[in-house]
């Protein structure tokens, strides 16, 4: 993977949140890129339950002040900045006081999802798009772990299609168990329809469910990664039926050649 470029977009990844399968894979991959001489860049969203002072998180002046429209709303980006110790691994938090300021991840203290996480998510898949865009670093490989990241591939490949600066870049997505139940707010096709999204892209999330939200990242990813040993079978079978380079689960303690072999010969090729 020497000096191929790959930019990792989470919704988590340790330290700053706790060990998932989601965060450690978002930590473990990178690293092992970096160690091959790769170059990467991860984002995740900065959730208030991050420790600011403990992580040494800073604002990047240069990089914030932009307004990201959502659903007709001017909401201003922040953009902050830590390394992961020992690793020499920069990691960019996305940030936004109305979205992200408040003391937890998706859910209130009753474990009910946030009504705001369908806006949320369509603010990350922005954000990270126009700071990648700041910083002109074209990607070789975009690789999208995590439900509440799921929308980048879509909005890279619809309302971004145009952008030269991705307009080689592969896109990974990741597949895991760890989703939600219920649905996100019923109002979310109706927010990314504003952004003159194709319908026939989003049909599925008249019923904004886990599986269906994962079902338009599939649709809109160049190659899958299945991300646990046990999926929704809704997914594996739809993983089946894409057409798409997928590779099967690998546990975290023998991923590093499947992966490596993956992007190289499956992704790249």
């Amino acid at each position: 993977m020497k000096d191929k470029r790959i930019l990792y977009v989470s919704s988590e990844v340790v330290p700053y949140l706790p060990e998932t399968e989601i965060s450690s894979m978002s930590f473990e991959t990178p690293r092992m890129v970096n160690q091959q001489g790769g170059q990467i860049r991860i984002f995740m969203p900065k959730y208030g339950n991050i420790n600011e002072r403990r992580h040494q998180l800073h604002e990047v002046i240069r990089l914030s002040g932009i307004n990201l429209i959502v659903n007709d709303l001017d909401m201003p980006l922040i953009i902050k900045v830590a390394s992961i110790p020992k690793e020499r691994i920069q990691v960019y938090f996305i940030d936004n006081d109305e979205y992200f300021k408040r003391k937890a991840t998706l859910t209130d203290e009753d474990g009910n999802l946030f009504q705001d996480n369908d806006e949320r998510a369509i603010f990350f898949a922005k954000g990270v798009i126009e700071t990648v865009k700041k910083l002109n670093w074209s990607p070789d490989i975009i690789h999208v772990h995590g439900w509440l990241a799921s929308l980048l591939p879509l909005y890279l490949k619809q309302f971004y299609k145009d952008e030269p600066l991705f307009s080689e870049s592969k896109i990974v997505t990741s597949i895991y168990k760890s989703g939600f139940e219920k649905t996100l707010n019923p109002d979310l096709i109706k927010k990314i329809q504003f952004d003159k999204i194709d319908d026939d892209k989003i049909k599925t999330l008249v019923e904004p469910t886990y599986n269906n939200l994962m079902k338009v990242a599939i649709d809109s990813s160049d190659a899958l990664i299945v991300g646990s040993e046990d999926l929704p079978e809704e997914l594996t079978t739809y993983l089946k039926e894409s057409d798409k380079p997928v590779l099967e689960y690998h546990a975290k303690d023998e991923f590093s050649e499947a992966y490596t072999n993956f992007y190289t010969n499956s992704v790249l090729d």
